[in-house]
């Protein structure tokens, strides 16, 4: 053993990140493990939502920031020390003890990252409604909006999340899926100002819940499926008790893309075993009318199939002007 190595070792030094995103408290068995075994525990931030939870648990808690060097010399003779960092970790410390480690010339202790909660998958969905609220609240453009005055936006990024995903585009489909669920977030922050029906992002996503388990009894109860079929015929049952409509046309939005309705309503009517001869009329209308209801009895899409046919009108136009 040399003069520069105290008896027990260069100890061990803890950097111990949690997550905002899971309530303060709920730390791994690991890290109240650590927590509990340390010579010392230290947090720079005397506002850090962890201490309660850890004072109320009996761990002593030392309030402040050290220096790397002071942290090392802690751990010298076999000691654990542990850090508690703070919401962006820390970066000026671990830099310090990067330096440290570099030069060569120190004893430094196990320096050990120890995760003490963990993000959930679809944590940062809790990043977002934060965000949205504050920017409600703070922006006077954000704060005046009601549900009708984003009704353009929502279009528009529909069709745009629509084009992504026909063009292919992984990365502006990433982007435009974002972008349709900003729309879900806002109306639902626009949606808790309502003085008279007001509802939060937690009633959208909880009523969304709740329908999917019970339109899927063969994965949420005793039913079976062993097709795609099965599943559909499943999900219009149990659409049809829930809604308990008069007509098979009901719930189907007349505003929407005259090809898409065409569709739908055939969809409807082939569903329900109906056959419905087409209008008899002259003109372009009853013309599409009749290859939209032909295209879906076919299983095409008669939108998709106009936007790629478009598509490449578009192409042709483009070959034109350059020729």
């Amino acid at each position: 053993m040399t003069a520069s190595q105290p008896a027990g070792g260069p100890g061990r030094l803890v950097l111990l990140t949690t997550t905002h995103r899971v309530a303060p408290g709920l730390l791994s068995w690991p890290a109240w493990q650590a927590l509990r075994g340390a010579d010392l525990v230290l947090c720079g931030d005397a506002r850090h939502p962890q201490l309660p939870y850890l004072r109320e648990a009996g761990v002593e808690v030392s309030v402040g920031e050290r220096e790397a060097r002071a942290l090392v010399d802690a751990c010298a003779g076999g000691r654990t020390a542990v850090v508690v960092a703070g919401a962006e970790g820390e970066p000026r410390l671990t830099d310090q003890l990067a330096r440290l480690a570099g030069s060569g010339r120190e004893q430094m202790p196990d320096l050990e990252l120890l995760p003490g909660s963990y993000d959930l998958p679809g944590a940062r969905l809790l990043d977002l409604v934060q965000v949205m609220d504050r920017i409600r609240l703070a922006c006077p453009w954000s704060r005046e909006r009601t549900s009708a005055d984003l009704v353009k936006y929502g279009l528009e990024e529909a069709y745009e999340l629509v084009e992504a995903i026909e063009e292919g585009d992984r990365q502006a489909l990433r982007e435009e899926l974002g972008d349709v669920l900003l729309q879900v977030v806002f109306h639902s922050r626009i949606a808790e100002d309502d003085a008279e029906e007001p509802f939060s992002v937690d009633d959208v996503a909880a009523g969304i819940v709740a329908k999917l388990i019970h339109r899927h009894p063969h994965v949420f109860g005793d039913e079976a499926a062993e097709t795609a079929e099965d599943v559909k015929a499943h999900w219009l049952r149990t659409k049809a008790e829930e809604k308990q409509r008069d007509s098979v046309t009901e719930g189907v939005p007349l505003g929407q893309p005259a090809l898409a309705l065409a569709a739908k309503l055939a969809g409807r009517a082939r569903t329900a075993g109906l056959d419905v001869p087409l209008p008899a009329g002259e003109g372009v209308g009853y013309a599409l009318l009749d290859l939209a209801v032909r295209a879906e009895a076919e299983g095409v899409d008669p939108e998709t199939a106009l936007r790629a046919a478009a598509r490449g009108y578009r192409d042709a136009i483009r070959l034109a002007e350059h020729t």
